[in-house]
């Protein structure tokens, strides 16, 4: 059985947010985008896309109060970036809550073969 770190209780409670926010589609495509690619300008992300600009933006924004995304400036466009340490701390609560539900699995498969 691996051992996977415990989730503090603020992470536990700061990644609601995130879930919350991967919850769009269009969120979960942009999340893609910026993971194929890297960083991006709102012109690259929605290049060959259905999604306006405008669309784009506003859900990057949900994104960034999440802590998922970044932006920086270059010059006279805004580039989008992943936060990596966001996405690990979302992927530790969710070994966490694994591991939970497979001990708890285990535990019910031998109460029932007793």
């Amino acid at each position: 059985m691996r051992r996977i770190p415990k989730a503090s209780g603020s992470s536990r409670a700061g990644s609601a947010p995130v879930f919350a926010a991967l919850g769009d589609k269009t969120r979960l495509w942009l999340m893609s985008r910026l993971c194929d690619a890297g960083p991006l300008s709102i012109a690259r992300l929605t290049a060959g896309a259905k999604v306006t600009r405008q669309a784009v933006t506003k859900h990057l924004r949900v994104m960034e109060k999440s802590g998922l995304v970044r932006s920086s400036r270059r010059g006279r466009e805004r580039r989008w970036q992943l936060n990596q340490q966001r996405l690990a701390d979302a992927r530790l609560y969710l070994d966490q809550i694994s591991t939970q539900w497979d001990a708890a699995l285990n535990r019910l498969r031998a109460y029932l073969e007793d």
